[in-house]
């Protein structure tokens, strides 16, 4: 059976008011909370896999929004954590910020549901509407309901 963005997102795992200022402290933040909620059993080794993917491959901001994201057998499912910052990270060789980071993590076994995820991912938060109603979400259930609002 298919997973769906629905499954994969959760209101514990969201952090509207990030506090790092720079790509790697954010990523940690976030990553931290998916191993507070039991998502993730080893999140150095985990930040290690996500941040050497963006030093190797920088994630690309499009629409405020970025994907990083790591390939690994250090998660039994998808599992996707998200911060959003106000004055924005900034991400790859250009320093383009970031308002909305989108940390995911994927088992290789399931490569495929996830460029399914992250596609929905891209195309919701493409749109002007979403976007703004993600940016200015007053809790992190408003950003999930925002996000599942039109799958």
């Amino acid at each position: 059976m298919a997973i769906t963005l629905t499954d994969l997102l959760d209101e514990k795992r969201v952090i509207l008011g990030l506090r790092s200022r720079k790509m790697p402290n954010a990523l940690r933040e976030i990553i931290d909370l998916l191993a507070q909620n039991g998502k993730i059993d080893n999140p150095e080794a985990f930040f290690e896999k996500v941040l050497a993917r963006e030093q190797a491959h920088p994630s690309v901001v499009e629409n405020s929004a970025v994907f990083p994201h790591a390939r690994t057998d250090l998660v039994d499912e998808i599992v996707v954590g998200i911060g959003r910052s106000r004055a924005g990270i900034p991400f790859g060789h250009n320093g383009v910020r970031a308002r909305l980071i989108f940390v995911i993590g994927v088992p290789e076994r399931l490569v495929n549901d996830y460029l399914i995820c992250v596609g929905t991912l891209v195309r919701l938060v493409r749109d002007d509407a979403t976007r703004s109603a993600l940016l200015h979400a007053q809790t992190p259930r408003e950003f999930i309901d925002t996000l599942t609002a039109t799958l």
